[in-house]
C-alpha cells in the first residue's frame, strides 16, 4: 500500500531544505533499474517481495522485454528519515561551502557588469544621454534588494508555519532512473540537468566502465554531487566466491578508479567532491537481493561493543586498519593471522550468512538470525536456497536504508545546490532578478519563475506530450501565463517566444501523473499544454527581462542516418506527422528532408535508430514505413595547397576572384568544435590564441573574414589582398558564397572540412552595380570549388569508437572481425582479478550496421560492444581517380542524391584570364 498520500507530497514541496533531487546513472546493466526499487518498495508502491525483479520505472513493454532502460523515469516519494546531531553537521558543512561558491560567482558577476558599463561609458562619445542612463541604472538594483530581503523574510515565515503540518523529518526525492547505454546518453543528459545529486552506481566485478566515466563527467560537467553505491556484490559472493580480502581490493580498485575520473573534471564551485567510505558517500550491496549497507551501519553497531565513538569506529573499519584481539589493540600493519577490520567486522559475517544459507545448515542460520536481531515469518521459514538468503539479508541490511541514509545525509538540498549551479543553468549576467531568484530557490510570492523543460514525456493520448523539467525559483501553477522561450531565443528580440498559458500541472509518478495545483521551486514538474510551443526543451519565465536558460550540450552526436518512406502514398501525411513527433519525444533524434526529398531520421547509433523507428511506427504513426538502407555522411577536404592561384570571373566578365586553399589540420578543428578558437568570439584574442598556438602570422589570424558553414564551422576563409579598392563592399557576398560553397561540396554535395581559403586578388568594377550580391556570390562558390578540386581533394568519414570487454578465449573473434570491417584495435587491456579483457578500437560507422549482431556470433554471445562517435577520419584512396575506394563511396553518394554520377571537371569552376 502506497504510504503517503498526493496532498501529503503537495505539502512537503514547500519545506524546499527537505527535497532532495537526484538521477541514478551507471555504466549499461550495472543494475540502476533494480537498485531503484528498493526505493519505490521503501514508499510502499510496489510489494516487497517483488523488489529487485519488478523494475518498476521500466514503464515501456520494450524496455522490459529487452532488459534494458530506454527512456528516463521520474519519480517523486515521500519518507520519514530522523537525522542525527553528526548528519546535520554534514548537512550544513555542504551549506557553507555552497554559500562561499554562491558569493564568488555573484561577485565576478558585478565586476563583469561594472567593466561593461565603464566600457559602454567610454565608447559612448557624447556624454549628455549617457549621464541620464547611468542614473537610471541603479535603480532597479536597490528594488531588487528590497525584494529579495523581503522574499526571504516570507520565506521564512512559511518554513515556520509549515512545520506545524508536516514535521521536519519529511522528505521528498525526486528521482530520476536513466538509460546506461551510450546510445541513450542523452536521456542521461536532460536527468542531469534537472537534478542535483547523482547516485553513480558501479558494478563489484565490471568495475568503472566507459560509460561510468561518460556520465560522471557529464554529471560534473553540470555541477551535480556525486555518490556512489558498489553493486552485485551477491555476484562476487556467490559467483566468484572472493574472499574477504579479495573483495576489500575488488571495491578498492572500483572506488579509486571513480575518484580519478571525479579529479580530472573536478569543479572548484563545488568544494571537494571524491567519494569515500569513511565519509559515508559510499555504499555497498546488492539491488537484486535488496540489500546494501553503508559502513555507518556497521560503525553504530561496533561502537556500542567496543565502548568508542562512531567517528573513531567508521575509520577503522576502511584502510590499513587491524584489530589485535590477543592484545586488544588497534595496529595500522596486518601481522600473523590478522585480518582487516572491513574484512573481519563487516564482510566476514555476511560471508558466513551466505555459507550457512546456501549449503543449508539450519542450526546455524538460526544462530545467526538471533545475532544479527532478524526474525523469519512462519512461511519465509520454509525457504531454501536464494529466496530464503533474499528475505535474510533484506531485513538484516534493507537497501532502501543505505540508499535513503547516503541520499538525505550527503546529496545537497535544491537551496544548497542552485547558489553553486546558477553558474552553469543561467544565460545572462548572474546578477540580475532571475539569477539572483535562481540562487536563492526563491519560493516567495513575488519570486519570478523560471523553469527548464528537459524532456518530452509521450501521454497516452497519441501525438500529446507531457512536458518534464524542474522549477529553479517562483511557483508554477495551474492557468498560468508564462513566456515560453525556446532554444533559438534571443533576448530582447520576438524570435522563438511564446506567451501561452499552463494547462494542468502535475507530479509525475513513474507510469501514472498526478495533479496538482500547483508546485514550487526546487521540484520536478510535467506540464500539460506546452509541447505545441517546444520542440525539445526550453526555458519557461514570467519575469520580462530573464534570459533563458542554457541548452543542453550532448556527449554524443546523430551520425548514423536513415531514409524512411511511407509504403503507402497516401500514407504520407501521416509520415510527417510521425517525424515532427518523434523528434519531440527524444532529446537527440534529429529528423529532416533532403533536397532530394527523402526523409531523414538520424540517431546516435545502431539501438537508437531502431527504438526510434519502432516508436515512430507503432506510437507516431500507426502503420508500416519502408526503411531504406543506413546513409553515412562524407566530409569533404583538401590534402595539400593548391597547385594554382585559381581564378572565377563573374557571370557579366568584369570581376575577378583569386584563391587558393590548404588544410587547415585535425587539431584547428577540434579546436573550433570545443569553442576553444570561438567563431563568434573577440578576434583579437582569437588571432591571438592562433598565432601562439598554430603559429600563424598574427594580423593574418585577425583577417578571417568567416567561419563555415552555419558560421562556426571547421573551415575558414580569410583575406591575404594588398591595396584592393572597394574590398569590404563585396565582403559579406564572398563570405555568404563561401557557406555555401562549404555546406555542399562539389564532390558530393557534402559539408567541407578542415580546409583554410585565401584570397589572394580581386579585380572590381568601378561601378557598384556591377558588383552586387548577383555577381559575387555564385563566383566566390565556383572559386571555392576550384581551390578545393586543385589542391589534391580527399574525403573524411566519420568514426566510431568501440568499447569491447570480452573473455580472453574469445579475443580471435573480435580481431579477426575488426580486420574484415576495417577496424583496427588500438588498446587492450586485462581487468584485474577477472578473465575479462577491454580491448578499444576505432570502426568506420559505414562498416558498423550489423556489427553487434555479426560480434556475437564471432565470439558465441561474450562479447560486449558500447559504440560511440569519435572522429573524423581519413577515406584511402584518391576521389578523381575511377575505380579507388573513396571513388566509389563518392559516386553511391551522389547516385543516392539523384546528382549526376560523374564529379564534375574543373574546367566547370575555373576560369581562364
Amino acid at each position: 500500500m502506497v504510504n503517503f498520500t498526493i496532498d501529503q507530497l503537495r505539502s512537503i514541496m514547500d519545506l524546499k531544505h527537505n527535497i532532495r533531487s537526484m538521477s541514478v546513472i551507471a555504466h549499461v546493466d550495472h543494475g540502476k533499474t533494480t537498485l531503484t526499487d528498493s526505493l519505490v518498495s521503501r514508499a510502499g508502491i510496489i510489494a516487497n517481495a517483488r523488489a529487485g525483479e519488478a523494475r518498476y520505472t521500466d514503464t515501456r513493454k520494450d524496455e522490459a522485454e529487452r532488459g534494458i532502460t530506454i527512456k528516463s523515469t521520474g519519480l517523486s516519494m515521500y519518507f520519514n528519515y530522523v537525522m542525527t546531531e553528526k548528519e546535520l553537521a554534514v548537512q550544513a558543512e555542504l551549506n557553507k561551502s555552497a554559500i562561499e561558491a554562491g558569493a564568488r560567482i555573484e561577485e565576478a558577476a558585478k565586476v563583469a557588469r561594472a567593466e561593461k558599463e565603464a566600457d559602454e561609458t567610454e565608447a559612448a562619445g557624447e556624454p549628455a544621454p549617457e549621464v541620464e542612463e547611468v542614473a537610471d541604472e541603479p535603480a532597479p538594483e536597490e528594488e531588487e534588494n528590497t525584494t529579495s530581503a523581503e522574499s526571504a523574510m516570507s520565506a521564512a515565515d512559511a518554513f515556520a508555519d509549515s512545520e506545524v503540518t508536516i514535521n521536519e523529518h519529511s522528505y521528498l526525492i525526486n528521482l530520476i532512473d536513466s538509460p546506461g547505454h551510450v546510445d541513450f546518453s542523452s536521456e542521461v543528459t536532460a536527468a542531469l540537468r534537472i537534478t542535483d545529486g547523482a547516485l553513480v552506481v558501479v558494478d563489484t566485478i565490471e568495475g568503472v566502465c566507459v560509460q561510468t566515466e561518460t556520465v560522471l563527467r557529464q554529471a560534473i560537467s553540470e555541477r551535480v554531487r556525486p555518490c556512489l553505491m558498489v553493486n552485485k556484490v551477491d555476484r562476487a559472493l556467490l559467483e566468484l566466491q572472493l574472499p574477504p580480502e579479495e573483495l576489500y581490493q575488488a571495491f578498492n580498485r572500483a572506488i579509486e578508479s571513480v575518484n580519478v575520473v571525479v579529479a580530472t573534471y573536478c569543479d572548484e564551485a563545488m568544494g571537494d567532491l571524491q567519494v569515500s567510505a569513511e565519509a559515508g558517500t559510499i555504499a555497498f550491496g546488492s539491488g537484486l537481493h535488496q540489500w546494501a549497507f553503508t559502513l555507518s551501519k556497521f560503525a553504530k553497531i561496533y561502537a556500542e561493543k567496543f565502548g568508542i565513538g562512531e567517528d573513531k569506529m567508521m575509520q577503522k573499519l576502511w584502510g590499513d586498519n587491524y584489530f589485535d584481539a590477543k592484545g586488544k589493540k588497534w595496529v595500522k600493519k596486518g601481522g600473523e593471522g590478522l585480518q582487516r577490520c572491513f574484512c573481519q567486522f563487516i564482510m566476514d559475517p555476511i560471508c558466513k550468512m551466505f555459507d550457512a544459507v546456501m549449503n543449508d545448515k539450519k542450526q546455524k542460520i538460526a544462530k545467526m538470525l538471533k545475532a544479527v536481531g532478524v526474525e523469519l515469518k512462519t512461511e519465509d521459514k520454509e525457504l531454501v536456497g536464494k529466496p530464503l538468503l533474499k528475505r535474510i539479508m533484506q531485513k538484516w541490511l534493507p537497501a532502501s536504508d543505505a540508499v535513503l541514509e547516503m541520499i538525505i545525509v550527503h546529496l545537497p538540498s535544491p537551496v544548497t545546490a542552485q547558489k553553486y549551479r546558477v553558474g552553469t543553468l543561467y544565460d545572462g549576467p548572474l546578477d540580475d532578478e532571475a539569477a539572483t531568484a535562481i540562487r536563492n530557490c526563491d519560493t516567495s510570492p513575488k519570486a519570478p519563475l523560471m523553469m527548464y523543460i528537459s524532456k518530452m514525456v509521450p501521454a497516452a493520448d497519441r501525438g500529446r506530450f507531457f512536458a518534464f523539467g524542474r522549477v529553479y525559483s517562483g511557483k508554477i501553477k495551474t492557468g498560468q501565463k508564462v513566456r515560453i522561450m525556446g532554444p533559438n531565443y534571443v533576448p530582447g528580440s520576438k524570435t522563438d517566444l511564446w506567451v501561452k498559458n499552463v494547462q494542468r500541472t502535475m507530479i509525475m509518478m513513474g507510469r501514472t501523473q498526478e495533479q496538482v495545483q500547483d508546485i514550487p521551486a526546487g521540484n520536478t514538474a510535467g506540464l500539460v499544454g506546452i509541447d505545441q510551443y517546444l520542440l525539445k526543451s526550453g526555458t519557461l519565465t514570467t519575469c520580462a527581462t530573464a534570459y533563458p536558460i542554457k541548452t543542453m550540450k550532448f556527449s554524443v552526436s546523430p551520425v548514423v542516418r536513415v531514409a524512411v518512406s511511407a509504403k503507402n502514398s497516401k500514407d504520407l501525411p501521416k509520415l510527417v506527422e510521425g517525424m515532427k513527433r518523434l523528434s519531440k519525444s527524444d532529446p537527440m533524434v534529429l529528423c529532416y528532408m533532403e533536397d532530394s526529398g527523402e526523409h531523414i531520421i538520424a540517431g546516435c547509433g545502431e539501438l537508437h535508430l531502431e527504438i526510434c523507428l519502432k516508436d515512430l511506427q507503432e506510437d507516431f504513426m500507426g502503420c508500416d514505413v519502408d526503411i531504406g538502407n543506413p546513409i553515412v555522411s562524407y566530409r569533404e577536404s583538401v590534402s595539400e595547397k593548391s597547385s594554382q592561384i585559381c581564378l572565377s570571373k563573374s557571370a557579366n566578365k568584369h570581376n575577378r576572384l583569386y584563391l587558393l586553399a590548404e588544410p587547415l589540420g585535425d587539431e584547428f578543428c577540434a579546436d573550433i568544435e570545443t569553442k576553444k578558437i570561438d567563431p563568434r568570439g573577440d578576434p583579437k584574442t582569437r588571432g591571438r590564441y592562433i598565432a601562439d598556438t598554430y603559429d600563424w602570422d598574427v594580423s593574418e589570424a585577425r583577417k578571417i573574414w568567416a567561419f563555415g558553414p552555419d558560421t562556426d564551422g571547421p573551415n575558414v576563409i580569410m583575406d591575404q589582398t594588398k591595396g584592393v579598392d572597394y574590398l569590404l563592399e563585396i565582403k559579406e557576398s564572398v563570405n555568404n558564397g563561401f557557406m555555401w560553397a562549404s555546406k555542399t561540396g562539389p564532390m558530393c554535395d557534402e559539408q567541407m572540412r578542415g580546409i583554410k581559403f585565401m584570397l589572394q586578388d580581386v579585380t572590381l568594377h568601378a561601378d557598384s552595380i556591377h558588383r552586387g550580391m548577383g555577381q559575387i556570390m555564385p563566383t566566390a562558390r565556383r572559386v571555392v570549388f576550384a581551390s578545393l578540386l586543385t589542391a589534391s581533394p580527399c574525403i573524411y568519414e566519420p568514426m566510431f569508437i568501440v568499447d569491447i570487454s570480452v573473455p580472453q578465449d574469445a579475443m580471435g573473434g573480435v580481431y579477426s572481425l575488426m580486420s574484415t570491417r576495417r577496424g583496427h584495435v588500438f588498446h587492450e587491456e586485462q581487468q584485474p582479478g577477472t578473465p575479462m579483457m577491454h580491448l578499444k578500437a576505432y570502426l568506420p560507422v559505414s562498416e558498423s550496421f550489423g556489427f553487434n549482431s555479426d560480434l556475437g556470433k564471432a565470439t558465441g554471445g561474450k562479447a560486449f560492444p558500447q559504440m560511440s562517435f569519435s572522429h573524423w577520419s581519413l577515406f584511402g584512396g584518391n576521389p578523381l581517380e575511377e575505380g579507388s575506394k573513396a571513388n566509389v563511396a563518392i559516386t553511391a553518394t551522389r547516385v543516392r542524391k539523384g546528382l549526376v554520377p560523374e564529379i564534375p571537371g574543373l574546367d566547370r569552376f575555373l576560369d581562364k584570364l
